[in-house]
């Protein structure tokens, strides 16, 4: 069958609603680059169809960094990890809105609090629903809480307080699960992620990609996603950072990352689907492909590793000719640059400066 013909055909199954045969999403994954771009066009077939030519922002806020007693290989901040990273509890309130104000300058429709650690005591949890009704009671941002495992009882109280989804990645697939973590299971987090859809709240839920996963496990994870009804899926690259059991680990190409982007879009056609952690390390210079099966980014830094400048993700956005989506879901009129100027420090870095010039700290920050 002619490539072109083939990627349209699978095009066409996910826009049926009919989920890709495992031989067709293993073909996906191990096409060779010279089909490259017909996957990506195929995708972006499904991808237009339900986001058009938006771009969708995210602004991530590590607002309580290391600390954890969980073991995730692949974490900086886990129990494990030697990675020199900063480490702090909660921030403070004011910290927090003024990371909200910022990602509202920046046009991001969506503000993600993380914290680091297995699941939230009741003291920080009361902190960060007081903190969640603030950004809503000030920002015109919708809000994401990245808390750890949550119970019933959690779900239902962040939905009360205002937030409007919350992100608990599956990571990887069930079969590799214990291959990256054992002080909790895969079924774990599956359990976090049915109280958040109980609770009435919009679930965020991706993977990382890169972790010496088979082509299956990255298949599975993303047909747990589609199970799950996932609305959100953030898709990280693996960042090897130093000091963490998975340091070493660094197979990725631009090439692959885009094929595992297509697979996704395929496979989880209406879903809102992020180019997350590592994007600017192992997508390069081919970034703006990624926006063709994605339609959305965070914008500034992730948790523990640092992001392109602001300005920069703008300008791809912009000369690859899609544009911003607000937080309403409409399209924003005029230049996404407005009112950014060359040594705004509020365009050219993440958070994790402006917590540096506030606290002499260190490093940076990574979606995980």
């Amino acid at each position: 069958m002619n490539d072109i013909l083939r990627w349209n055909r699978l095009a066409d199954q996910s826009l049926s609603g009919a989920l890709l045969s495992r031989e067709d999403a293993r073909l996906v994954l191990s096409a060779p680059d010279s089909e490259l771009l017909g996957q990506l066009a195929a995708a972006y077939r499904v991808r237009s169809s339900f986001w058009g030519h938006r771009v969708r922002l995210h602004f991530l806020l590590n607002a309580q960094s290391g600390l954890c007693s969980e073991d995730c290989h692949y974490c900086s901040q886990s129990k494990i990890s030697d990675a020199e990273i900063e480490k702090y509890p909660l921030l403070a309130r004011e910290r927090i809105l003024d990371a909200a104000a910022r990602a509202a300058a920046l046009k991001a429709g969506t503000f993600c609090m993380v914290i680091s650690g297995r699941s939230p005591g009741e003291r920080v949890f009361s902190l960060v629903l007081d903190a969640i009704t603030e950004v809503k009671s000030n920002y015109d941002l919708r809000v994401c809480a990245c808390l750890g495992l949550l119970t019933a009882d959690q779900a239902r109280r962040l939905k009360e307080a205002g937030a409007n989804t919350v992100n608990h990645n599956l990571n990887t697939s069930e079969n590799f699960h214990t291959e990256i973590c054992t002080t909790h299971t895969f079924a774990d987090r599956e359990a976090t992620l049915r109280n958040v859809h109980d609770a009435g709240l919009s679930i965020c839920s991706g993977g990382i990609i890169g972790m010496g996963e088979s082509d299956d496990d990255i298949i599975d994870l993303a047909i747990s996603l589609r199970e799950l009804e996932v609305e959100s899926v953030p898709v990280n690259f693996l960042i090897p950072i130093a000091g963490t059991p998975l340091a070493g680990l660094n197979k990725l190409t631009p090439s692959k990352c885009l094929r595992v982007l297509c697979l996704f879009r395929f496979i989880l056609p209406t879903q809102k689907i992020r180019i997350a952690g590592g994007r600017e390390v192992h997508l390069r210079s081919l970034q703006p492909l990624g926006l063709y099966p994605a339609n959305s980014l965070f914008i500034g830094d992730y948790l523990t590793t640092a992001g392109q400048s602001a300005r920069a993700d703008l300008e791809m956005i912009r000369d690859a000719g899609f544009v911003l989506e607000m937080p309403d879901g409409t399209a924003l009129e005029g230049d996404p640059l407005a009112g950014l100027e060359l040594g705004d420090p509020m365009a050219p870095v993440g958070y994790a400066a402006m917590a540096d010039r506030s606290r002499g700290a260190g490093q940076n920050r990574a979606d995980e």
